[in-house]
């Protein structure tokens, strides 16, 4: 074998955890590896497909500290309302039951919602440019871990030495596996239906949960474009049938149902794009490292989409791992991953709790729960340190 390639960090998933920590460490000075199974083109889709991500205020300091903000293509629209609601079929009027006002909290607002296409290409023109980061994909990598350093192997005799590996590779992670380190899942007997819409009247700028038996139904807003000047995002939860059904569902009727669900505030509403479904299910790590290795978002924890926080756990994740990397001499050292551990899993453990309570108090129809919930809302409403608690928490920020 030929003498390796020696890196600081080697990252394996370019997906957005994995791309933005990347750049993050590589705009630190640090010397990153990082690999995909996909090449970038593919990574990359052409026109507009209807997926959104919701990056919290919190969250913003990475992807500037990854030079990836200022890269964004497409303006992200700022969330700087939400309101919560008792969804009824059949309705024309939307009654927020709980409302919440980003300027009772803090000056910025509660987070964006960025299209999913415009971070894929921040990520892969920072990626292009970068002189401190190896991009190897479409690759699939054989990493063996010791107590100093571990060895990432290709096809074909390449080999990289780094003193910690990162596995951003998902909730199927490969390394986690490799690793030994077991799982807990929660499966969820729900599919998360995930499209854009056109609408006739400005959402203004605030996104709206509605609570229906099957599971929450989310509008996000988004920023408009040239076809569609009134946008938003919708997340649509509900039992594995009914959204094969709508998945399927001609897009005239389509329209239809989705307006039957989010009421006539917004007026008509049509498709833009493709719909996209996901099987829903939780899952947490028991352990976040191992010699030599880092488990970081989906490859160490999923959560319910009922309170849009995944992919920002996520980035919490990179940002506190990137800290401590940078705070260190030895990035893959035990002590530094315990420290990692120890700063991440209260805050995952959380909200995995609380999404997965919120979920199953809300995705039903008995009427005593009914008149709890409501009733809940409505003291929430009536309790500003609660709500600013919340809030805080939203935003992904210090209560």
């Amino acid at each position: 074998m030929a003498n390796p390639i020696n890196v600081n960090i080697a990252v394996i998933g370019a997906g957005p955890v994995g791309g933005i920590l990347a750049c993050r460490l590589a705009n630190a000075a640090h010397s990153v590896l990082l690999v995909d199974r996909a090449a970038p083109p593919h990574m990359e889709r052409s026109g507009f497909d209807g997926r959104v991500y919701a990056v919290a205020t919190g969250s913003r300091p990475l992807l500037e500290e990854a030079g990836l903000w200022q890269r964004l293509p497409f303006e992200p629209c700022p969330i700087d309302h939400i309101g919560i609601s008792e969804g009824k079929l059949p309705h024309s009027k939307t009654s927020i039951l709980l409302h919440f006002d980003h300027r009772q909290a803090a000056d910025n607002p509660f987070g964006w919602i960025i299209e999913a296409g415009s971070i894929r290409l921040a990520l892969n023109s920072a990626l292009k440019d970068s002189s401190r980061i190896v991009l190897r994909a479409p690759a699939q990598a054989n990493v063996e871990r010791y107590t100093d350093r571990a060895l990432i192997k290709f096809a074909g005799g390449e080999t990289y030495s780094a003193r910690l590996v990162i596995a951003a590779d998902g909730r199927t992670s490969t390394l986690r596996a490799s690793a030994k380190i077991p799982v807990t899942r929660l499966a969820y007997r729900q599919t998360a239906l995930v499209c854009a819409i056109a609408h006739e009247r400005p959402h203004n700028n605030v996104a709206l949960q509605l609570f229906f038996p099957g599971g929450p139904t989310a509008q996000l807003p988004m920023t408009g474009t040239a076809e569609a000047i009134h946008l938003s995002g919708i997340v649509l939860t509900e039992s594995h049938d009914v959204a094969d059904q709508l998945t399927r569902m001609e897009i005239t009727r389509f329209n239809r149902e989705v307006g039957r669900r989010l009421g006539d505030h917004l007026g008509g509403v049509r498709l833009i794009g493709q719909r996209w479904s996901y099987r829903l299910s939780a899952l947490h790590a028991h352990r976040y490292f191992a010699p030599r290795l880092a488990l970081v978002g989906d490859s160490a924890h999923t959560v319910h989409p009922i309170a849009g926080q995944g992919l920002n756990l996520g980035l919490r994740d990179a940002a506190t791992l990137a800290e401590l990397i940078d705070a260190n001499d030895d990035p893959g050292s035990l002590r530094l991953l315990a420290a990692y551990q120890t700063a991440r899993r209260p805050d995952n453990l959380l909200m995995l709790a609380a999404t997965d309570s919120l979920n199953r108090l809300f995705s039903n129809n008995l009427q005593p729960v009914r008149v709890a919930r409501d009733l809940g809302l409505a003291a929430v409403e009536r309790m500003p340190w609660l709500k600013h608690l919340f809030m805080r928490t939203a935003m992904g920020l210090n209560a």
